[in-house]
């Protein structure tokens, strides 16, 4: 039988169909999140930084805790060390926020670029899908865009945090160029629907973000 587009989707609407009759804990304010090991601790509620050197990283609901590598098997904890590393080597400072209002990377990128004293973020799921994001952009329009999370790796995740910090000074950017591979939907695409799921279990939209740290 032909692996065809076509059946990729009807087999991941029925896996996700599947998986949501078994687990449908979706905006509950229960704190879920405090029942799996993490790899952060929450420090404080979030607000606007005043610092103009500070890029702030808004990562998903279930990235650490829930969910503790990308689709294609990178711990979240050594992407995010290489992206404040990235956001360092250019004389920046990073801040990490956990949004859990939302686990859109368009929505966590807007939230973190709100957040941030210099107007620049980057957003992050679970999955890895990253975003560059500016806080006068729409949440739907960024800077840079990173959606094919198969293909970064701890190098390009380093190139974003350098990026988004060359963006907040101001100085000259040149976008990273992005790799395709037309083979990755097929190949990614249910484990991808399942993973998005699972994060937006963890979804409270009346949560505000908080800061957090490195255990």
């Amino acid at each position: 039988m032909e692996l065809t587009n076509e059946l990729i989707e009807q087999i991941t609407r029925l896996v996700v169909k599947e998986l949501n009759k078994k687990a449908p804990i979706i905006n509950k304010d229960d704190s879920d999140n405090k029942q799996y090991d993490s790899i952060f601790r929450d420090i404080q509620k979030s607000k606007r930084g005043m610092n103009r050197k500070e890029v702030v990283i808004g990562i998903g609901p279930a990235f650490g805790n829930v969910i503790k590598k990308t689709i294609n098997d990178l711990e979240h904890v050594k992407v995010i060390k290489e992206i404040m590393a990235g956001i360092e080597e250019e004389g920046m400072l990073p801040r990490v926020i956990r949004v859990n209002k939302t686990s859109d990377v368009a929505f966590i990128g807007k939230e973190a670029a709100n957040m941030s004293g210099s107007g620049v973020s980057i957003g992050i799921q679970s999955k890895g899908t990253a975003i560059i994001h500016q806080r006068d952009l729409y949440p739907l329009t960024n800077l840079e865009l990173f959606p094919q999370a198969p293909l970064l790796t701890l190098d390009i995740y380093r190139q974003i945090g350098k990026n988004a910090a060359r963006y907040a000074k101001g100085v000259q950017v040149k976008p990273i160029e992005s790799k395709n591979d037309f083979t990755v939907r097929a190949k990614y695409q249910v484990k991808a629907a399942l993973m998005h799921t699972r994060e937006t279990e963890f979804v409270v939209t009346a949560k505000n973000s908080v800061d957090i740290g490195l255990i």
